[in-house]
């Protein structure tokens, strides 16, 4: 087990740098609903790997992950079982001797941009590129969980929470 410690920002997409290739990821959600309590049981294919991810509740920018490999075959049979999925082109980049991913999300979900960074420590200090515009970080509306049960293209103006 490991414990995840990120934080997540909304993107402006004209102000990011040239981003190499990204990689897709299709990542399907196992849990039969979204609520307020619901852990996150989630399989994710990118190229030729997969994995199976267990997420424990958000609480604050702490959760813990338990993230095993699997079979390609057994994460395909997986996503055959929900459609509750989200699909989206990770990159990464370094900023600042820090790895941030940002995720262009696709389907459902375009245009939304979300990048993340994760952290030693909650109170770890870094540098927010001129790319980020709003933190994200409390809102699960914006968790990739919330994205495959309630995708960004549903939501009604006054549900959107820019900046």
């Amino acid at each position: 087990m490991a414990l995840e410690i990120e934080r997540r920002f909304l993107v402006e997409p004209k102000r990011l740098p040239k981003l190499r290739k990204g990689k897709l990821q299709i990542q399907g959600y196992l849990n039969e609903q979204l609520t307020e309590t619901t852990q996150e049981v989630r399989v994710r294919i990118e190229e030729k790997t997969a994995t199976l991810t267990i997420k424990s509740l958000q609480s604050g920018l702490v959760r813990q992950e338990f993230e095993y490999p699997i079979p390609l075959a057994d994460a395909e049979a997986l996503l055959k079982l929900t459609d509750k999925r989200v699909s989206k082109v990770r990159h990464n980049l370094a900023v600042a001797g820090k790895k941030w991913v940002i995720d262009f999300f696709q389907g459902k979900n375009f245009p939304l941009i979300i990048a993340e960074i994760e952290l030693i420590n909650e109170k770890e200090r870094f540098s927010l590129p001129l790319w980020v515009t709003k933190e994200i970080t409390s809102d699960l509306s914006y968790t990739a969980m919330s994205l495959a049960f309630k995708p960004f293209q549903s939501w009604k103006r006054k549900d959107l929470k820019r900046g």
